[in-house]
């Protein structure tokens, strides 16, 4: 993960660790081995999408050390920002309260595993979730809990590590199953409930372990719910 990518909701693939267990402990880990995981700056594809958004409720789906909500926060958006790891929560805390009051009293921290049975979540008006990378049939199941959050007319992000990213030497798991294109979530969401406004393989610059000038591709879907739709955001059957 690069940039600004944080994003874990649950068990996930993480660089190098090819079939190690990625739970609250893990992650709780992680975040103790360095003061900093990530760069501190919002995700690039989150912007570019929610730039243009007027500020609503929002949800940020593993949400890391907080650079999402902070900025959606700085928007005007009300967030609530989830994440298994109270350690990377409490890290956000602190960056938000750092960013000011206006920021800190318009983000809710909540502690929770998305890959585990959850209260039904509110509807937001902006659900985001950045580079959770979770296996098949897991994710599936995160996505359609997301899309039946999302309230009418308002805009579901999922953004990924596109499989293409394999052939490059960025630093990802080796575990080709944890990869997924903006396809795949478009094929789980129901067209009678969202309508698709980006699928897209989206190329950015990063710079590898070794200092290389490399494009990696990050897999991008947006979608709004239409404002009388299916109440479930998926596909029957699904």
């Amino acid at each position: 993960m690069t940039h600004g990518h944080g994003g874990h909701g649950g068990a996930q693939g993480h660089p190098g660790e090819a079939g190690s267990v990625r739970d609250e402990a893990f992650w709780d880990e992680r975040y103790r081995s360095k003061s900093k995981i990530w760069s501190g700056q919002p995700n690039p594809d989150l912007v570019t999408e929610a730039e243009g958004l007027a500020p609503g409720s929002a949800l940020d789906v593993g949400c890391g050390e907080g650079a999402d909500a902070i900025w959606l926060a700085g928007r005007g958006f009300e967030v609530t920002a989830v994440d298994i790891s109270a350690v990377a929560l409490a890290r956000g805390a602190a960056q938000a309260d750092e960013a000011g009051p206006g920021i800190a009293r318009r983000i809710t921290w909540v502690h929770a595993d998305l890959t585990s049975p959850v209260p039904a979540l509110a509807r937001y008006d902006l659900v985001s979730m950045q580079f959770v990378q979770l296996p098949p049939g897991v994710r599936e199941t995160v996505w359609a809990r997301l899309a039946a959050a999302v309230a009418p007319g308002g805009t579901l992000l999922i953004v990924g590590h596109h499989p293409a990213d394999l052939q490059t030497t960025a630093m990802r798991p080796p575990e080709p199953e944890l990869f997924f294109t903006p396809g795949d979530v478009a094929a789980a969401l129901d067209p009678r409930a969202f309508q698709i406004v980006v699928s897209e393989a989206r190329e950015r610059g990063v710079t590898d372990p070794d200092g290389r000038a490399i494009t990696v591709q990050d897999a991008v879907l947006r979608a709004q719910r239409r404002a009388s739709g299916l109440r479930a955001g998926t596909r029957s059957g699904s």
